[in-house]
């Protein structure tokens, strides 16, 4: 076994009190990042889920030919953006307000004449659901002269998109702040473990030690503890989803690539945070 790879494992036998609390200290530093991405992801997927029912509605005169009907259904669906284009007759959006307010299907039954104009719906594709978009179409087919009215809900839209900038922007920055703390944690574990062996340092160093043959065993250390503290924040992580879609309400787990992260995270932090510590440390002496 390579000599830096057995120093760094002898290091957690000689001190596994310091080893344990490092590691759980970094497992709970990601563990809140875990949990955060957990909160991200499924509010982002609950906006999606809004998102898919974005749709135009453009109500129709009742003057309408068939001829300018097809014609503006051909030009509307070569509109970039457009993912589904609708007709709904007269007939069949009496229909719908029936099913749909069946409290009110007595009155709907006694009319005389359909007071509901027919209309075209039209659904946009993933990535053109943002408000310029839907603006820009809406604003097309409100120019065709048989189109009495247009809605797509703007304000309710802009707040869609809102909210999602705004837990983009919370995402990052409490993201960046506990990726610091772990940071901070790792090298403080690191800094306590080179001090204590700051007399065995010197003696290397005083029989010829590179700083590299010096600094190698406790990089390793740094990124064995990073490695089982980014596990230690995955399996905690999982833990809190399983227990949440048992108990609360049932969520999504994030996906394996973000999982993956959190320990390449934990193990990044290791490697760079020890190997700044134990350099400032050898600088020092």
């Amino acid at each position: 076994m390579p000599y830096s790879l057995r120093e760094a494992l002898a290091a957690f036998r000689r001190s596994p009190l310091l080893a344990f609390l490092s590691v759980v200290a970094i497992g709970f530093s990601l563990f809140v990042i875990g949990l955060f991405g957990l909160t991200a992801w499924n509010i982002g997927r609950a906006i999606e889920k809004v998102e898919e029912k974005v749709e135009i509605v453009a109500y129709l005169d009742d003057s309408t030919t068939p001829a300018q009907l097809d014609l503006a259904q051909q030009e509307v669906r070569a509109l970039p953006g457009v993912m589904e284009l609708r007709y709904v007759s007269k007939t069949e959006a009496l229909a719908n307000a029936m099913a749909d307010m069946q409290e009110f299907k007595d009155v709907f039954s006694d009319l005389d004449n359909n007071p509901l104009p027919a209309s075209l719906e039209i659904r946009m594709k993933p990535g053109s659901r943002n408000p310029d978009a839907v603006k820009r179409i809406a604003d097309r087919v409100q120019a065709y002269g048989f189109v009495e009215d247009v809605r797509y809900g703007r304000d309710w839209l802009d707040r869609i998109f809102l909210l999602r900038r705004l837990a983009g922007g919370a995402a990052s920055v409490i993201g960046i702040a506990f990726a610091l703390v772990a940071a901070i944690i790792i090298a403080t574990a690191v800094r306590i473990a080179v001090f204590a062996r700051r007399e065995e340092i010197s003696i290397m160093r005083l029989v010829g030690a590179t700083d590299g043959f010096v600094q190698r065993p406790f990089i390793l250390e740094g990124l064995m503890t990073g490695l089982m503290g980014g596990v230690l924040a995955a399996a905690l992580t999982w833990g809190a989803y399983r227990i949440l879609s048992a108990t609360m309400f049932r969520i999504e787990f994030i996906p394996a690539q973000w999982m993956i992260g959190v320990v390449l995270i934990g193990t990044v932090f290791g490697f760079l945070s020890s190997m700044v510590a134990v350099r400032r440390h050898l600088e020092a002496v």
